[in-house]
């Protein structure tokens, strides 16, 4: 009898704490709004996709395969396979590995997502707190825990969170009201809404959606292509575009009381770093309890919160779309200094390779006489740019007139980019890849490319007749200039798709690709053979490739440098206005087509000089055939 006694005694106490903790305010606040993460969908392991996802710390902590080093250097292990219990001593300075080298993390980090997460759920770690300097306010925080961040700071472990603001002094009043903001973390910032704003998804009532974007996990309101320029906006280019795949964290609860968080999550308790030792952003960042908005979250949502995001438009033209360059050149940029941090020695080597090149290129070359005039005659590879640079300067206001085709051809590549990825039959594609999937973006891409090529072979055609009559001293203007070049525009064209279904084609393939490399060289005088020599389409590859042969990489460097450089320049000043301003997409790629109006005039007049300069030397070559034949041999 006394052991029913006490069984039923206990069930009797015990009830009332079980109905409390049910029934806690936080806790149904906490589940009420819990998110639903919209990942970037990866079918297979190391394909394209997100592969990590919210994961919990408790997979990570006693993980045989995970160690704690110390402060004093990066090889001495502390302990291997260090518990909750380990990290609640504070540790400041010492660090988790994770498996991997985050430098060169290959398809390592991917796989062991893969393998840690295998039958567990995703988790978030909520939090209500409040803040004195606001008592009529409380924040609802989720925490999330990525195993690696694959961006342009690629790291290991990874903390991103969101909140909601309450105009309510605690929890059970804030179950009565409904959020008046939500904050997305992005890197060093955060984005807010208004709860019921468009750009804020909601699912059954209460549940925010959040996008984290590909690698960084900085998390956004919707699927997009979102640019960075600068820390707290991160610098680079997000990506939310879907498919997504739909995730529920599973919902831990930390206790706003400190005592009492690191009591129930001891790893609150670690002031060390999430991830292995590396200089600069490459270092694991520390934890949650670090961060300025777990102890003051009012204020970095009043301070730190901005409303918007920058997204990147769609079906940007190459050359004159400075933002599609932006993505691609600080993708490129992060992963030459990743490789850069990791192993020093090939870009030293490659730079001192560089510059004894440009040593030796100029040595090798005269750069006098500048003469613009006479034409025809032979003319070293730096006079070429001297002369074109006087030939430019003197008739300054005739040449870019000449350039400003470059703003209709601008403007005709966003309608015919516009039509094809957004009412043509591109469209679905476009839809359900996004608009930076790596074959809509090829495709943009080469459609670009093509308008702008086109571009500047009409500029080339223009010009080179310009520069005939200019010779001739006959007066000229830039519309007497196409009047001229308009009967030879359609063989230009011709020319240009010829050699673009050609070119494609030996892309197909590694030995292709310096095929078509070799091509381009040869066919890069096309515009000048067409319109001084009037040859059709097809001819037009022919001469030029005899023009260029036996002189192939005298007409390749100067290619490379003077049309290389004009091409480059246009997206790249550009990109440093969207890094350096706050200049809108559409002016910024406005100023990079405007600087292909003033640079690649420059570009056509360089090369028609050495058009002449090879023709020049064809017929003194042979007329030197046409003497020997002439001499009879010795008896």
């Amino acid at each position: 009898m006394s052991l029913a006694l006490a069984v039923l005694l206990a069930a009797v106490l015990l009830a009332p704490a079980r109905s409390s903790a049910q029934a806690s305010p936080e806790l149904e606040l906490a589940q009420r709004y819990a998110p639903v993460v919209r990942l970037v969908e990866q079918k297979e392991p190391c394909g394209h996709g997100e592969p990590y996802v919210p994961t919990n710390v408790n997979l990570v902590l006693g993980n045989a395969e995970v160690a704690l080093r110390g402060p004093w250097d990066t090889t001495n292990v502390v302990k291997v396979a260090p518990t909750a219990a380990d990290l609640s001593r504070g540790l400041f300075g010492y660090h988790l590995d994770l498996p991997g080298n985050a430098l060169k993390p290959g398809c390592t980090y991917d796989e062991w997502s893969h393998e840690l997460n295998a039958g567990s759920s995703p988790v978030t770690y909520a939090r209500v707190v409040g803040e004195a300097a606001y008592p009529g306010q409380l924040a609802l925080q989720y925490w999330f825990f990525y195993v690696y961040n694959d961006f342009n700071d690629k790291h290991e472990g990874d903390w991103e969170m969101i909140q909601l603001d309450f105009d309510a002094p605690t929890a059970a009043a804030a179950l009565q009201a409904k959020p008046a903001l939500v904050g997305y973390s992005q890197h060093e910032g955060a984005e807010s809404a208004r709860w019921g704003d468009a750009k804020l998804t909601i699912v059954d009532g209460t549940h925010p959606v959040v996008y984290p974007a590909l690698g960084s996990h900085a998390n956004y309101f919707g699927p997009a292509l979102y640019l960075g320029r600068s820390a707290a906006q991160g610098v680079g280019c997000d990506n939310t575009n879907g498919p997504s795949t739909e995730l529920r964290p599973v919902v831990e609860l930390v206790p706003t009381d400190p005592a009492a968080a690191v009591r129930a999550f001891p790893w609150l308790g670690f002031d060390g770093h999430w991830g292995e030792e590396h200089q600069g952003f490459y270092n694991g960042p520390t934890g949650p309890n670090t961060k300025l908005q777990w102890t003051e979250p009012i204020s970095w949502s009043e301070d730190s919160w901005r409303d918007t995001s920058f997204t990147v438009p769609a079906g940007g033209a190459v050359g004159s779309n400075a933002t599609d360059f932006f993505c691609g050149a600080v993708a490129a940029g992060s992963n030459l200094l990743t490789s850069i941090v990791g192993n020093p020695s090939p870009l030293l080597l490659a730079l001192a390779a560089l510059l004894v090149a440009l040593i030796w290129l100029s040595s090798r070359t005269d750069w006098r006489p500048s003469a613009p005039l006479r034409l025809r005659r032979r003319r070293a590879w730096g006079a070429m740019i001297t002369s074109g640079w006087r030939m430019y300067v003197s008739h300054l206001g005739l040449f870019v007139r000449i350039g400003l085709l470059f703003v209709p051809v601008g403007l005709l590549i966003t309608l015919v980019q516009y039509v094809v990825f957004r009412v043509g039959g591109l469209a679905p594609l476009a839809e359900s890849a996004g608009d930076s999937n790596a074959l809509v973006a090829m495709l943009a891409f080469s459609l670009g490319a093509l308008f702008t090529l086109v571009g500047l072979a009409f500029v080339q055609t223009a010009t080179a007749i310009a520069m005939v009559e200019l010779d001739e001293e006959r007066p000229i203007g830039a519309l007497a200039a196409y009047r001229l070049a308009l009967p030879r525009l359609g063989a230009v064209a011709g020319s240009l798709v010829l050699a673009g279904l050609v070119v494609a084609v030996c892309d197909l393939t590694t030995i292709g690709i310096v095929i078509a490399v070799w091509l381009i060289v040869r066919w890069s005088l096309l515009a000048q053979v067409i319109a001084l020599e009037k040859k059709s389409a097809f001819r037009a590859l022919r001469r030029s490739g005899e023009l260029i042969r036996g002189d192939w990489w005298r007409a390749c460097t100067l290619t490379v440098v003077v049309a290389g450089l004009g091409l480059l320049l246009g997206p790249l000043i550009g990109s440093l206005l969207l890094f350096a301003t706050s200049a809108s997409f559409d002016f910024v790629n406005l100023v990079s087509s405007l600087v292909y109006v003033v640079v690649l005039p420059f570009v056509a007049i360089t090369t028609t000089y050495l058009y002449y300069d090879l023709l020049v030397g064809e017929r003194s070559e042979a007329a030197r055939r046409a003497d020997r034949r002439q001499i009879l041999p010795a008896e």
